[in-house]
């Protein structure tokens, strides 16, 4: 599952590829390492917006019914209509041009870069809530969705985010829980990249 995802293309080239305009993102740098707990750009029925990545449970609970305690990053596909954490959540989806695993020991881990065969894009299925700050803020925050990985992915690490096709976001967004079942699932074998990430700087996402 993503543990930290980039963003590099330009975001004209981004709202072209959605077909929607590029407001009120059009400022968005690039940024190689996105860690969550910050901004993302997401894409939800009324276009481009910005969201945290990292859903804060207030007032969320588990099946026994007990407050959901961690932040909320990422959101397992098998449960994701079954578990009362996620009840009454919207959908989004997390544009990137790619993530980052790692792998190894805690002192010698070795990060990987995964990114399309073909470059472009990869769209992450996620889900979104609204957390209300004391004095009333309002904070739009989102999760990636996952399920099982793709062979390509699989010797380093054994979650991946539910990648959506172009034509499918429209369904992925607007879709009932059962129309959307057969989305959350791994990428096709052979679409991705994966090389020993270099030159990326980790003390500054």
């Amino acid at each position: 599952m993503p543990g930290r995802v980039f963003l590099t293309a330009p975001i004209a080239e981004l709202a072209a590829a959605l077909g929607v305009s590029p407001a009120p993102v059009a400022d968005e740098a690039p940024r190689q390492n996105i860690a969550p707990g910050q901004e993302v750009v997401a894409l939800t029925s009324e276009g481009l917006s910005r969201m945290r990545w990292g859903m804060i449970p207030v007032g969320r609970v588990n099946a026994r019914g007990r407050p959901v305690m961690e932040t909320i990053i990422n959101a397992r596909s098998e449960t994701l209509f079954d578990k009362s954490a996620y009840a009454g959540t919207g959908r989004a989806v997390m544009p990137v041009n790619g993530w980052y695993e790692w792998t190894g020991e805690r002192r010698r881990k070795t990060p990987w870069r995964i990114t399309p065969q073909d470059g472009g894009f990869l769209w992450f299925a996620a889900i979104t809530d609204i957390w209300t700050a004391p004095g009333g803020t309002r904070l739009h925050q989102l999760a990636a969705v996952t399920c099982e990985p793709s062979a390509d992915v699989r010797d380093i690490h054994h979650r991946m985010a539910v990648i959506l096709e172009t034509v499918r976001i429209p369904l992925w967004l607007s879709g009932s829980p059962q129309d959307v079942a057969a989305l959350m699932r791994p990428w096709p074998d052979g679409s991705l990249r994966v090389e020993e990430a270099t030159n990326v700087n980790w003390e500054d996402p």
